[in-house]
């Protein structure tokens, strides 16, 4: 019974989060996060990387080109960015410096808060307003990550904006703010992205009756749709050749905004390697989501990445995940299918995915999988 109960408070202090831990100042890794050695991220390093941490130039898409005369160029490489990569970064986007610049500050504040504080926001329910929690899902995951989170519901902003954080007392106007000007870059690049892959991108309307599925996709994703954001808090670590923040996974929406501080961490999963992302100041690395993979029917690619530790460096994250409203069914454009390219992905909506990740620990791009037609 001793045992027991020291386990099982040895568990209640992980449940409160990796902060926690950081600021006791422990030593050693718990082994509740040393991940088995094949899944090590310096197991990585030394058998595919030559022992040499490599890193990867995403493409850049320059938001400004994309509004101007040379939007034709920019969407060939924004199309090609997003079938090779899955990844890309956006520059010149328009939200300000100072935007940036205050959601990093409050999102490092809240995680400065005592854990008193913090802790009220923490839930098991994911369809809650605001919940503040650690590892990837705590819930299922067998090992757990380097990694306290906050997740904001955003829409409809009015309705969940009074159960965000009130502390930082700055915290709810800087990330409206923050949410609001990020929404608006997501519709303008899917514009572009729906663009980039209609069978004839210099046509503006759609004429055919496939066109009201973008049409109707593009109203969703304008007026509502569905729109989390994420504030990571990845501590120094003490061991982090043992344990990764986030694992191996992908983003089940249309497209994942993130803005990071000045702390790599980020790695990519590319030719078959893991290459980490090096920040640029003020721009936001753009990824593929699932529910992207899917209405391209497979051409556009959600690419697996993960999150690095470090020993020395707190590391701050902000991901916005955009998708249509919840209740919305995701399924490929009918216009990409032809007999030449069948139907390669079932029909699915956030239901599904919920019902999916709350029966097992979900890793990789095995959702993803779940729904491919064989």
């Amino acid at each position: 019974m001793a045992i027991q109960s020291i386990v099982d408070e040895q568990e209640t202090e992980y449940q409160k989060g990796v902060k926690q831990l950081y600021e006791k100042g422990i030593k050693k890794l718990p082994r509740k996060y040393i991940l088995p050695s094949h899944e090590r991220p310096t197991k990585d390093f030394a058998t595919k990387n030559g022992g040499i941490k490599q890193n990867i130039q995403l493409p850049v898409i320059d938001f400004a080109e994309l509004q101007g005369p040379n939007r034709a160029q920019v969407l060939k490489s924004l199309a090609n960015a997003c079938e090779n990569y899955g990844f890309f970064q956006v520059v010149n986007h328009n939200i300000g410096d100072g935007v940036i610049s205050d959601m990093i500050d409050v999102g490092t504040r809240f995680f400065g808060l005592p854990f008193e504080e913090r802790s009220k926001y923490m839930s098991a329910n994911m369809k809650a307003p605001v919940r503040y929690g650690t590892s990837f899902n705590q819930n299922k995951d067998n090992v757990f990550c380097w990694r306290d989170f906050l997740k904001l519901m955003c829409q409809p902003l009015p309705d969940v904006l009074p159960h965000w954080p009130s502390s930082p007392q700055d915290f709810r106007k800087s990330a409206a703010t923050y949410a609001k000007d990020t929404k608006h870059l997501f519709v303008m690049l899917m514009e572009a992205i729906l663009e980039s892959l209609s069978p004839a991108p210099e046509t503006a309307a759609f004429p055919t009756a496939d066109g009201e599925v973008v049409d109707e996709m593009e109203k969703e994703l304008m007026e509502g749709g569905s729109q989390l954001m994420v504030v990571n808090c990845y501590p120094p670590c003490p061991e982090p050749d043992l344990t990764l923040g986030m694992p191996p996974h992908s983003d089940y929406g249309f497209l994942t905004l993130l803005l990071q501080d000045d702390v790599a961490g980020l790695q990519i999963q590319h030719n078959d390697k893991w290459v980490t992302v090096d920040p640029i100041p003020n721009a936001f690395v753009v990824n593929v989501g699932d529910h992207l993979e899917i209405f391209s029917n497979g051409r556009y690619k959600s690419v697996l990445h993960r999150v690095l530790t470090n020993q020395s460096r707190n590391r701050i994250s902000v991901a916005s995940l955009h998708s249509l409203p919840f209740e919305y069914t995701v399924r490929p454009w009918p216009k990409l299918i032809s007999e030449q390219n069948p139907q390669r992905y079932r029909d699915t909506d956030f239901a599904t995915f919920l019902q999916y990740i709350s029966s097992c620990e979900p890793k990789r791009k095995n959702f993803l999988e779940s729904r491919k037609i064989c």
